[in-house]
């Protein structure tokens, strides 16, 4: 069964960092992809490419380590959802006022809502938002 991906699992597969649950977390949110797809709102790869552009501008990383990331990415099952904008201003901007979130991480809450569909996040405040919501999180 698919499920809403966020970036910030996708950030750990990128830096290896953080504690050692959110490494097993994030490892098995990968290994969970082998046998089915993420599904990702419009806005997940600008968020992707901000954080690789910023962690190269400051010396964290080099474009050949971002290279190899992105080319892993091509390899496991990402889908774009199509609807992100046309929800942006009404039921994402709702989420993002009823539970204090960045427009960004409610746009990740909108679509586990209207798909139906668990979460798999390492954030701390959409994951409070999730399940006050009723989205399950990916386990």
């Amino acid at each position: 069964m698919s499920f809403i991906l966020d970036n910030s699992v996708t950030m750990r597969w990128f830096f290896g960092d953080g504690t050692p649950q959110e490494l097993s977390y994030a490892e098995s949110v990968l290994d969970a992809m082998k046998e089915t797809s993420a599904i990702v709102p419009a806005t997940w790869g600008l968020e992707v490419a901000n954080v690789i552009a910023r962690a190269e501008a400051k010396g964290i990383v080099t474009e050949a380590r971002s290279g190899a990331f992105l080319e892993m990415l091509k390899g496991v099952d990402i889908e774009e959802d199509t609807a992100t904008f046309q929800n942006a201003l009404s039921s994402t901007l709702q989420l993002a006022r009823r539970y204090q979130l960045s427009a960004y991480d409610a746009s990740y809450l909108e679509l586990a809502l209207r798909q139906g569909m668990s979460l798999a996040t390492l954030d701390e405040d959409l994951q409070k938002a999730a399940k006050k919501a009723g989205v399950q999180r990916l386990r």
